[in-house]
């Protein structure tokens, strides 16, 4: 993990764990009931993110990489430890304010009922931004994420899986967010869209200093996009490494391993 004087932390997560509501109680004894029954789906997660860096969640199915991000988003609530947003805990922030500034793509978005350019168009006009603007922005990423125009007039019904995420990333890119939470984001995008995308993402990263977070299950994608790695397994942050410094033939086999050991669990 690195920093710089040019790239400030813009999160923390310390000490950060999460079971689901279900063990939640607010009996007495909640505390010696949820430490018995509870299954942490998170446990002891402590990381930084710093400004304008390109991170690869990976581990096996099952591991917390989006229960992570629903954190991070404010989704969810850690059941202990604490989130930071420049310095500012989590709590202390307006859910809206804060999700202006982290936003999250997740694997299956929906349209809410609106066309591909209403939905992009949307978001911008809650900011106030005149229309010569909102239709400049809309434009540039249908342009940049190479989207056709006649989307624009489409439903979500009308779109498919693959369709549904480019627009979303659209959506979630042209608000311009500090900080990108990506939930598999090219799952169902050909290999050219794929690349389009990431080559996309990492330019933004670059140039305009967006953080941008991804899970992604191939290694080959997260070795491309990422400069680092987290690593989770079993709800735990095993590896937090430069992708230039990580042994891939060795992550790649504890990440089968996982997979197997979920399995045969199951």
């Amino acid at each position: 993990m690195t920093s710089s004087a040019s790239h400030p932390t813009q999160l923390r997560v310390e000490q950060v764990s999460f079971t689901p509501q279900l063990f939640s109680s607010t009996k007495p004894n909640a505390k010696e009931l949820t430490a018995a029954k509870a299954h942490y789906l998170l446990r002891d997660v402590s990381f930084r993110v710093f400004r304008g860096d390109r991170i690869a969640i990976v581990g096996a199915s099952g591991a917390g990489k989006t229960s992570l991000l629903r954190l991070l988003n404010r989704l969810s609530e850690p059941t202990e430890g604490t989130l930071y947003l420049e310095n500012q805990a989590y709590p202390t922030i307006p859910v809206v304010q804060l999700r202006q500034q982290v936003v999250l793509v997740l694997q299956e978005s929906k349209l809410l009922g609106m066309t591909v350019q209403d939905a992009l168009a949307y978001p911008l006009h809650l900011r106030g931004l005149s229309k010569q603007v909102v239709s400049q922005r809309v434009g540039e990423w249908l342009e940049r994420l190479q989207i056709p125009s006649d989307w624009l007039n489409r439903t979500e019904q009308q779109l498919s899986v693959g369709q549904r995420q480019l627009v979303a990333i659209a959506r979630a890119v042209l608000i311009q967010p500090k900080i990108l939470l990506l939930d598999e984001p090219t799952s169902a995008l050909d290999v050219g869209r794929t690349q389009l995308v990431l080559n996309v993402l990492a330019d933004l990263a670059q140039h305009s200093g967006t953080t941008i977070l991804m899970v992604n299950h191939q290694l080959e994608l997260a070795k491309q996009f990422g400069d680092r790695i987290l690593h989770l397994q079993q709800g735990m942050l095993v590896q937090d490494q430069s992708a230039k410094h990580v042994d891939w033939d060795a992550l790649h086999h504890s990440l089968q391993q996982a997979t197997v050991q979920a399995a045969d669990e199951w």
